[in-house]
């Protein structure tokens, strides 16, 4: 999908514009997701751009179509330029250095003691 979605209407509420447009892209990206996978492929993933116009669009995460919608409708844009296209992808394994990494960020150790003594009756 490349598309310039235009703001402006006659008759249509520019609110109700940006929510046929949110809708769109929601029925879009499920049909694709439905398309039977080629062999060797796991999932669907999307290359999104989106910008003021076709020239000017920047690269961003399927996840955050959305929130550059929303920020469209915030900066009263009277048009913007959305690509997504789909391509067959295969999930990797996160490598074991990157898994500690993260759960040190969250604060989880994975040192942890389980205690079974706890009594759940109460006095």
């Amino acid at each position: 999908m490349k598309k310039t979605f235009k703001i402006t209407h006659g008759k249509i509420k520019p609110e109700r514009q940006f929510e046929a447009m949110k809708h769109e892209v929601k029925k879009y990206l499920k049909r694709e997701r439905k398309r039977a996978l080629p062999k060797g492929a796991d999932f669907w993933d999307f290359d999104c751009k989106f910008g003021a116009d076709a020239d000017n669009s920047e690269v961003i995460h399927v996840a955050e179509i959305n929130q550059s919608i929303n920020q469209a409708q915030a900066d009263n844009l009277e048009s913007f330029y959305l690509e997504i296209l789909a391509k067959p992808a295969t999930r990797t394994k996160k490598p074991e250095e990157l898994k500690q990494q993260e759960r040190m960020e969250q604060g989880l150790d994975g040192d942890y003691v389980l205690v079974e003594d706890f009594d759940y009756e109460a006095d």
